[in-house]
């Protein structure tokens, strides 16, 4: 893989929202658009709210992927390779940058995520327990889904929109796509 585009750089570190596209259990492609964390380098990490995500036991099944950028021009298409975390100690760190990341969108409370992800570094620095409001913060952070992508490929620049959202399959998710969200995980 060559180094990334200074473009491509720009697009991820001002962009909130990526599309996937990946392989469902049954083989047909699925893309869908999720919210995501840019290291600097050839990764992204995906997550969003607390709680089960099918995207993510397909990720774990089948971890060949390709990113396409949502935001800015031109777009780009890229491969990569997804990993789930599952450890807590290997996930925080990446949830920690999400979150701040997240925290940089217009009309998020910042002061109260900077002061709470900021007591939940100095706690996990010490090797404190996770008591008192720590532990509702670890039951967030655990239920939080964590996906690393390492871009293997080449960014590919693309003129025309990206692949459209793939509409959820199963009756549970359905009504998520009506939301007024617009389909988007978040």
């Amino acid at each position: 893989m060559t180094a990334l585009p200074e473009d491509l750089k720009a697009i991820l570190g001002h962009s909130f929202a990526l599309r996937t596209t990946f392989a469902r259990r049954d083989g047909s492609p699925r893309t869908l658009e999720t919210t995501f964390g840019w290291s600097g380098a050839d990764e992204v990490v995906l997550s969003g709210f607390p709680g089960k995500r099918d995207w993510v036991a397909s990720l774990a099944r089948n971890p060949e992927v390709r990113v396409h950028t949502v935001e800015g021009q031109p777009g780009f298409d890229i491969a990569g390779r997804a990993r789930v975390l599952r450890d807590r100690e290997e996930r925080l760190p990446h949830l920690f940058a999400f979150v701040e990341r997240w925290s940089l969108r217009p009309g998020f409370p910042r002061r109260r995520f900077a002061f709470l992800l900021g007591a939940v570094r100095i706690n996990r620095k010490l090797g404190l327990p996770w008591w008192g409001p720590f532990y509702l913060a670890r039951r967030i952070f655990d239920a939080m889904p964590c996906v690393v992508i390492r871009f293997e490929g080449d960014a590919r620049r693309r003129t025309a929109p990206p692949p459209g959202v793939t509409p959820p399959r199963l009756p549970r998710n359905q009504a998520y796509s009506e939301s007024p969200h617009g389909g988007r995980e978040e």
